[in-house]
């Protein structure tokens, strides 16, 4: 679960609610990982409070300060015991550079490989991606050494992901990563919004839930200038496949590709078309045993409808 930020905790928590669902629900055993944070024990007790509020059955906090205490066995078993893990945010280069290549790190690759549900909010979510965005500046124009970037656990392989994306305005620097891999699918998430990735047979699906979208910017048939451009100057990207994802879309990361949806049909709509059918039924029948013509068909269903209107409501001046 892949969040852009400042998810709602109070109002309509929708998100938190469906992770604590997907991690088991009255069986949840969640380990937080607020590594990424300046807070203390604070943000810890928010999730846990919020977590077991939701009918999570145990809430684990697993926070390495070091590499070194990245490798302490204690934290490895909660990390191997969680049926969901939830990474908060902070500084994700705080983050990778402590959990990734240690134990800890080692154990929420395990725990996202059996199955377990990895979920991580601001910070927490741009470590997901094979390629992380470590720090850089604002804006909606790509230009060079706009951000750098650093590795990331590698959950989403072949992407590249961004958060807080249309409040801060991080539309530059994601497509400056890009135009300079455009291997990588970039993903900005925004606030309170969630990329739900999924295997479907095999292939990468992500849904998205929330009040905002998910931006995807896909490079692979992009032409860029970003092997030449010097210092900080804008970059030319042409040829960039631009998708935004409201909430209910779903997207194929593995072939690029929109998913299309089911389609909605009014309540009202399917009254009607149901009414229409019956009627087409009772004609074709009445046709076959009476030998009649269409027309006089027509008129006894019309007949028929007339008959089973309910009587009007009577007027002041009419006996009820």
């Amino acid at each position: 679960m892949i969040i852009g930020g400042a998810e709602d905790k109070v109002r309509k928590p929708t998100i938190l609610k469906h992770f604590v669902a997907l991690s088991g629900g009255r069986d949840a055993r969640i380990a937080v990982i607020p590594t990424a944070s300046s807070l203390g024990r604070e943000v810890v007790d928010v999730y846990d409070a919020l977590f077991t509020k939701f009918g999570a059955a145990r809430v684990d906090s697993v926070r390495p300060e070091s590499r070194e205490q990245a490798h302490d066995p204690v934290l490895v078993k909660a990390l191997d015991e969680a049926t969901g893990i939830f990474m908060t945010g902070g500084n994700q280069l705080k983050l990778s550079s402590i959990v990734c290549g240690t134990p800890v790190g080692d154990a929420i690759l395990r725990a996202h490989e059996r199955g377990a549900v990895v979920a991580g909010t601001s910070a927490g979510a741009s470590i997901q991606s094979s390629h992380m965005v470590a720090f850089g500046v604002g804006g909606a124009t790509p230009k060079q050494r706009m951000t750098q970037v650093a590795a990331g656990l590698g959950l989403v392989n072949h992407t590249v992901i961004d958060q807080h994306f249309d409040q801060r305005n991080r539309y530059g620097r994601l497509l400056m990563i890009v135009s300079q891999s455009p291997q990588l699918l970039g993903i900005g998430v925004d606030e309170d919004t969630c990329g739900l990735v999924e295997d479907v047979d095999g292939d990468l699906v992500m849904r998205v839930l929330g009040k905002g979208a998910v931006t995807i910017f896909d490079g692979s048939r992009m032409v860029s200038n970003a092997y030449e451009a010097t210092r900080s100057s804008p970059l030319l990207a042409s040829g960039v496949l631009f998708h935004v994802l409201p909430e209910g879309s779903a997207f194929n990361l593995s072939t690029r590709v929109l998913v299309p949806q089911e389609p909605v049909v009014d309540p009202e709509d399917a009254d009607e078309l149901a009414e229409a059918t019956r009627d087409l039924r009772q004609l074709v029948r009445d046709i076959a045993a009476a030998d009649a013509t269409p027309a006089a068909i027509r008129r006894r269903l019309a007949l028929r409808r007339t008959r089973n209107q309910p009587d009007p409501t009577p007027t002041d001046g009419e006996n009820a």
